[in-house]
C-alpha cells in the first residue's frame, strides 16, 4: 500500500479500494427475500431459465400447447355418470341435507381465509417476488371458493352445481403449479414450460411433501366411501373424510410459508452449480444472520 509524504512525519494513507461489485444481495430484516443482482438478475434460478435456449424453450411449449389442443379434438367428451352423486351419508342435521357431507367443507374456508389474510397482511410469509404473491393470493382464493362451492354442490349434488365444486379445485392445482415454477425456475416465463424443477433456496421444503401426501388419500377415501360409511358403523362416510383430507393440503402448505426462510446451504449449492463459484465460506454474525461469501460474490442473511 503507497502512503504519501506531506509535511515532517505525518502520512496520509489512500482509502481502501471499494470492494468488489456484489453478486448477491438479501435485503435486510427479511431472511427469506433475497434477490441476485448479478447482471440484472433477480434469481439464480432465472440465471439458469435465461442460459437455456430461449428458442427451444418456445418450441417445446409450442409442441406442448398444440398437443394438448389436438387432444382435446380427437378425443370424445368423458361422459360424468348420474350415480356419481349418490354418496353413502345422506343424512340430515339441522335442516341441512347431508350434513356430514357440507359441513365438512368448513375448514377450507377457515385456513383460506388465514392464508389470504396472512398473505396479503404485510407480507407475513416473506415472499421474495411479486409472482409468488400472485400465486399464493389466487390459490388462497381457490380455497376459499372450494369451501363455497362444494358446499353449494352437496347441499343438492348434480350436474349442474358440480362444476361450482371443480372449477376451484383446477385453480388452485393450477396455481400450486404456477407458484412451484415461480420458485424455482423462472418468475415470468416459468409458467409457460415445462421442464425439471430445481431445488428451491427455502427451508422446510418437505412440506410439499407432506401435502401432496393427503391429496392421494382423499382420493383413495372418495373412493372407498360406502366402505368406509359402512365400516365406521354409519358415523362417517369416505367422502367426509376426503374433505378433511384435502383441507390438510393447505393447512401444511400455510404453516410452512409461515415457518420458512431461505436456506444458506440450498443458495450456496445453487450458486456453486449455477455460477461456477469455487471459495465459499459461510460467518454466523447474529443467532439467525450469516454473512455468507464466495469468489467474486457475497451474501448476507
Amino acid at each position: 500500500m503507497r502512503t504519501l509524504q506531506l509535511t515532517g512525519t505525518a502520512t496520509v494513507t489512500p482509502p481502501p479500494p471499494p470492494p468488489p461489485p456484489t453478486a448477491f444481495v438479501l435485503l435486510p430484516n427479511a431472511p427469506s427475500l433475497w434477490v441476485l443482482s448479478l447482471k440484472g438478475i433477480v434469481s439464480p434460478s432465472i440465471y439458469f431459465a435465461r442460459k437455456m435456449k430461449n428458442r427451444t424453450v418456445q418450441q417445446a411449449c409450442g409442441v406442448a400447447f398444440s398437443c394438448c389442443i389436438l387432444f382435446m379434438l380427437i378425443t370424445p367428451r368423458i361422459p360424468q355418470p348420474q350415480k356419481y352423486h349418490d354418496f353413502a351419508d345422506k343424512r340430515q342435521f339441522f335442516g341441512i341435507p347431508n350434513t356430514l357431507n357440507v359441513v365438512s367443507n368448513f375448514p377450507f374456508l377457515v385456513i383460506g381465509v388465514i392464508g389470504l389474510t396472512l398473505c396479503q397482511h404485510r407480507n407475513y410469509f416473506k415472499l421474495s417476488m411479486q409472482g409468488e404473491i400472485w400465486g399464493w393470493t389466487c390459490f388462497y382464493v381457490s380455497v376459499i371458493a372450494t369451501g363455497f362451492g362444494s358446499s353449494l354442490y352437496h347441499l343438492n349434488p348434480n350436474h349442474d352445481r358440480l362444476v361450482w365444486d371443480r372449477l376451484p379445485m383446477a385453480t388452485a392445482f393450477a396455481s400450486l403449479i404456477a407458484i412451484l415454477i415461480i420458485e424455482r425456475v423462472d418468475a415470468k416465463k416459468g409458467t409457460l414450460s415445462i421442464i425439471p424443477l430445481n431445488m428451491a433456496v427455502y427451508t422446510h421444503s418437505t412440506y410439499w411433501l407432506w401435502a401432496s401426501a393427503f391429496y392421494p388419500l382423499a382420493m383413495l377415501q372418495e373412493t372407498a366411501d360406502k366402505v368406509i360409511y359402512a365400516c365406521t358403523f354409519h358415523s362417517v362416510s369416505g367422502h367426509t373424510l376426503k374433505h378433511l383430507s384435502a383441507a390438510m393440503v393447505p393447512v401444511l402448505l400455510t404453516i410452512m410459508l409461515a415457518k420458512r426462510s431461505v436456506d444458506p446451504g440450498k443458495l450456496l449449492h445453487v450458486c456453486k452449480v449455477y455460477l461456477n463459484t469455487c471459495s465459499i465460506s459461510q460467518t454466523k454474525v447474529e443467532e439467525d444472520a450469516f454473512d455468507l461469501s464466495c469468489a467474486g460474490c457475497e451474501v448476507s442473511q
